[in-house]
């Protein structure tokens, strides 16, 4: 019997532009892809969403929150100062949930008062203490590093 792939939850604002949609997206799924992990990317899930329809904002809200709370693990791509608003929601919901937690970050600006973190010190409130740098990439080619906490997890997570 095949076991699942893992899944992951895919937290970015590339969704919202056709552009992003279809140059930027597709890298970090593939990539995710690449390493076994099933991705579930909340624009492709969730929109088929009618938009004409009254209430369409709480639906697609809703079917979000679930897949953060049913997804094995997050991924949020935190570029921008600061990162969008619903990227950092759901991120918050994945870590009051406990959920192993990785952060992309190829954007080279700050957006912290704190010399430790390069964003917000609660962006990284889901990592651990010491060792959270890696847990945050700053280059797609680096989601396949063994060393990094993405690579570990998987390798946990083997029977």
């Amino acid at each position: 019997m095949l076991t699942p792939r893992p899944t992951v939850y895919l937290a970015s604002p590339y969704g919202f532009s056709a552009h992003w949609r279809t140059r930027l997206l597709p890298d970090f799924i593939e990539a995710l892809e690449s390493l076994g992990l099933e991705v579930w990317e909340p624009f492709a899930r969730n929109g088929q969403v009618d938009l004409a329809q009254e209430g369409w904002a709480w639906t697609v809200a809703q079917a979000d929150l679930q897949d953060v709370r049913d997804a094995d693990a997050f991924l949020a791509i935190v570029n921008g100062t600061p990162p969008d608003e619903g990227v950092m929601l759901e991120l918050g919901a994945a870590i009051a949930l406990g959920k192993p937690t990785f952060l992309f970050r190829d954007d080279f600006r700050r957006c912290s008062d704190s010399e430790d973190y390069p964003l917000n010190l609660m962006v990284f409130s889901g990592l651990p203490r010491t060792g959270w740098p890696d847990y945050l990439y700053g280059s797609i080619a680096e989601l396949a590093d063994p060393s990094k906490a993405l690579m570990r997890w998987l390798q946990s997570r083997q029977p």
